[in-house]
């Protein structure tokens, strides 16, 4: 079956940075776009930055664009997204997502907190 697992997740000082990782099982990774999403208290889901099956294109949202990067290494199954500049505002728990047809598919998220 389909498993996403992020890790990477820490406190961190505003201005600083961190690197998360979601490593993928159960598909043929270098098949499926991937997205990185996050959720703060109190507020709905939104999406951070997506990729696509090969890396060639990629996307941001508006919030983290300049500061983010997402990337994969398709001979690990994984994906990443490193985090420059970061503001308390980031504050959130991250995921990882692909969809396989109809299906979504969700990593349990990582904790990020930043202090400032």
């Amino acid at each position: 079956q389909v498993r996403l697992v992020e890790s990477g997740g820490a406190l961190v000082q505003a201005g600083g940075s961190l690197k998360l990782s979601c490593a993928a099982s159960g598909i043929i990774f270098s098949r499926f776009a991937m997205g990185w999403y996050r959720q703060a208290p109190g507020k709905q889901r939104e999406w951070v930055a997506g990729i696509s099956n090969g890396g060639e294109y990629v996307r941001y949202a508006d919030s983290v664009e300049g500061r983010f990067t997402i990337s994969r290494d398709n001979a690990k199954n994984t994906v990443y997204l490193e985090m420059n500049s970061l503001k308390p505002e980031d504050t959130a728990l991250y995921y990882c997502k692909t969809n396989l047809g109809p299906s979504d598919y969700w990593g349990q998220g990582t904790q990020v907190t930043v202090s400032s």
